[in-house]
Order: structure tokens, then C-alpha cells, then sequence
């Protein structure tokens, strides 16, 4: 959980920067758009600047886009701490049925005994395996939609 708290304010902080980036650079591209518009300017230079305005804008969008990798991320921090609780109680129920089990029991005591652990362990996994089974997905992303196992 600590990993995911770490994961989610450092994606906050590279976004929050980026976006005073694509402030910045909205700001200055206005003002190129002013100096532009007072200038004489061949169309060769003036289509150069936009360009280079368009490359900008690609490359701070690509790296927002980037940042949604964060919550894929999430989810399989999210899928991973489900399975180790979920293998936590698991070795619990065993060690609950272990301590059962004596070695003077008969040997009918014993199999029952193995018999309910067994399901018990068998229950907990199908319900740990449907809770765990979706895939981890990014939907509407600009390139386009990813999945992990």
C-alpha cells in the first residue's frame, strides 16, 4: 500500500509539472503568435514555428499519456496485495485445521480432517482466483487501448 501511496504523489507531482509546462509554452507560443503577427515574415519560418509548436504539443501530451500508466499500475499493486491476503488467510485456515490435528487421532479423524482442509483451501482459492482473474487495463488512451495479463 505504501508503494501505491509513493506510485500515486509522484504521478500527481510529474503531472501537476507538466501541465505548468504546457502553461508555459501556451504562453510563450501567444506570444510568438503576437511577434508573428507584427513581423513580416517569409511563410517558410512562420510554418517552422508551427512545427516546432505542434512537436511540443505531441511530446506533452505523449508524456501525460504516459502518466496514465500509473493506474495500471495501481491496479496490479491493488491485485497483488488481494492475493497475498487472500494466501494470508489461507495459511491461517491451515494452520487453524493444523493444530486439530493430533497424531493419537484416528486415522479416519485424520482423513476427515485433511478432507475439510482441503476444501477449505479449494473454497478460498476459487474465490481468490474469480476476484483476481480480470485483466488490467488503460481504456482511451492516445495510443490506443492496453491490457496486462
Amino acid at each position: 500500500m505504501q508503494t501505491a501511496f509513493l506510485l500515486s504523489e509522484a504521478i500527481e507531482k510529474l503531472g501537476d509539472s507538466f501541465m505548468k509546462i504546457h502553461e508555459a509554452v501556451a504562453i510563450q507560443q501567444a506570444e510568438i503568435d503576437s511577434l508573428l503577427a507584427e513581423a513580416n515574415l517569409p511563410e517558410k519560418y512562420r510554418q517552422e514555428i508551427t512545427k516546432y509548436r505542434e512537436k511540443i504539443a505531441d511530446n506533452v501530451n505523449a508524456a501525460i499519456t504516459g502518466l496514465q500508466f500509473q493506474d495500471m499500475t495501481s491496479q496490479l499493486i491493488t491485485r497483488t496485495i488481494n492475493r497475498v491476503n487472500g494466501l494470508q488467510d489461507s495459511l491461517s485456515a491451515l494452520a487453524m485445521h493444523g493444530e486439530e490435528m493430533d497424531p493419537d487421532h484416528e486415522h479416519e479423524e485424520i482423513a476427515r480432517l485433511l478432507d475439510a482442509m482441503s476444501a477449505n483451501l479449494s473454497a478460498r482459492n476459487d474465490v481468490m482466483k474469480h476476484a483476481l482473474r480480470k485483466s488490467v487495463t488503460q481504456k482511451d488512451m492516445a495510443s490506443g487501448d492496453v491490457e496486462l495479463f
